[in-house]
């Protein structure tokens, strides 16, 4: 089985973050998101896998995924020249799929539990697509399935008025059928061709799609809010390490993961879950955590970080508490308040505050 990964968009919910970069490579525990995806490919036996890339920051995407060697799996790019929807984009490696079924990941979503018994019931079923189902609270911001006993009746992209809350999430596995499907189909509303409008053609056309519940943690990390719960959830799940220099009277409660070269001063405190990179300062009288992210080669002084997300090569010396934040790479706050301040941060790389 091949593997597609989605790698395009512009971002534009999370801007200014996406500035300068795809969404999909925003670090979630320190590693970009859609590593995640090609790491749960690589577990369920996909192995050959292209990589639909567009927008801003093309060219950061090949840097960091080469040709696949490093994650032990073989990677080539097919480029998107405009966003077009799901279903182009699934269009454009009709070539690349060839007669076989395949697997498609979009790079913004985080599932924590492995997909290869998903992958597996696939391969030995007769049917034309498998979709997983999550539900949700909001169900108007997703694809939706309609289910009733057990099979599906419709499937529609963003509903007013939700026949149900399964969302349909961003994985999806499917056979050369839907090629076809998609040369049909017209644009939405959107201008876009929509995969859940190709599924439902599949369906009208007596076509069989299959289903599983996700009820584990899945996430389409769409927004800032989104990328900081995930960030929470993986944390959660990581197996704790600490190959850092801890000076005497620091305190360390929780799971707490902590990269080499890294010194943590005495007075600080971390609070799990907590990453912490490589070649970091964390200096006295300065809180980490819980649920906190630090980037490699970062600075942070007299501060108190809480459920946020600090990038790689990031300066903080302030007597500020951080809260629900994400700052990029390579920006630096000094600001000195009269009061300890509550703040909350989107910084977009190379961000400078200085008050």
């Amino acid at each position: 089985m091949k593997g597609i990964l989605l790698h395009g968009g512009h971002g534009t919910r999370l801007r200014p973050l996406t500035h300068t970069g795809p969404k999909q490579l925003l670090p979630i525990a320190n590693k970009p998101m859609s590593q995640y995806c090609i790491e749960s490919m690589r577990e369920s036996g996909v192995k050959e896998i292209v990589i639909i890339i567009g927008g801003a920051g093309s060219n950061k995407v090949k840097e960091h995924y080469g040709n696949g060697e490093k994650f032990d799996v073989k990677i080539s790019y097919i480029e998107q020249d405009y966003p077009r929807g799901i279903a182009h984009a699934i269009r454009l490696c009709k070539e690349f799929v060839g007669n076989d079924k395949f697997l498609v990941f979009l790079g913004d979503n985080i599932i924590q539990r492995p997909i290869i018994d998903y992958v597996r019931n696939f391969t030995d079923s007769d049917a034309a697509a498998s979709i997983l189902l999550c539900e949700v609270d909001n169900p108007s911001r997703f694809g939706i399935a309609e289910v009733k006993n057990g099979q599906i009746l419709r499937i529609m992209e963003k509903p007013k008025n939700p026949p149900s809350n399964l969302a349909v999430t961003g994985i999806y596995l499917l056979t050369p059928k839907i090629f076809d499907i998609i040369d049909r189909l017209k644009p939405s509303w959107r201008n876009e061709l929509e995969i859940t409008d190709a599924l439902h053609m599949l369906l009208e056309e007596k076509n069989k799609i299959i289903y599983n519940m996700i009820t584990d943690y899945w996430k389409d990390t769409g927004t800032p809010d989104d990328i900081i719960n995930a960030n929470g959830a993986i944390l959660e799940k990581m197996t704790p390490y600490f190959h850092a220099r801890k000076e005497s009277n620091v305190s360390v409660e929780g799971k707490v993961m902590v990269g080499e070269g890294t010194v943590i001063k005495s007075g600080a405190k971390i609070i799990g879950p907590v990453i912490i990179g490589d070649n970091c300062t964390i200096e006295s009288d300065t809180i980490v955590g819980p649920n906190t992210s630090i980037g490699n080669n970062s600075k942070l002084a007299k501060c108190q970080i809480s459920n946020s997300i600090v990038m790689g090569d990031c300066n903080i010396e302030s007597n500020i508490k951080i809260k629900n934040s994400i700052i990029a790479y390579n920006s630096t706050i000094n600001y000195d308040p009269k009061e300890h301040d509550s703040k909350v941060f989107l910084l977009g790389e190379g961000t400078r505050i200085t008050l």
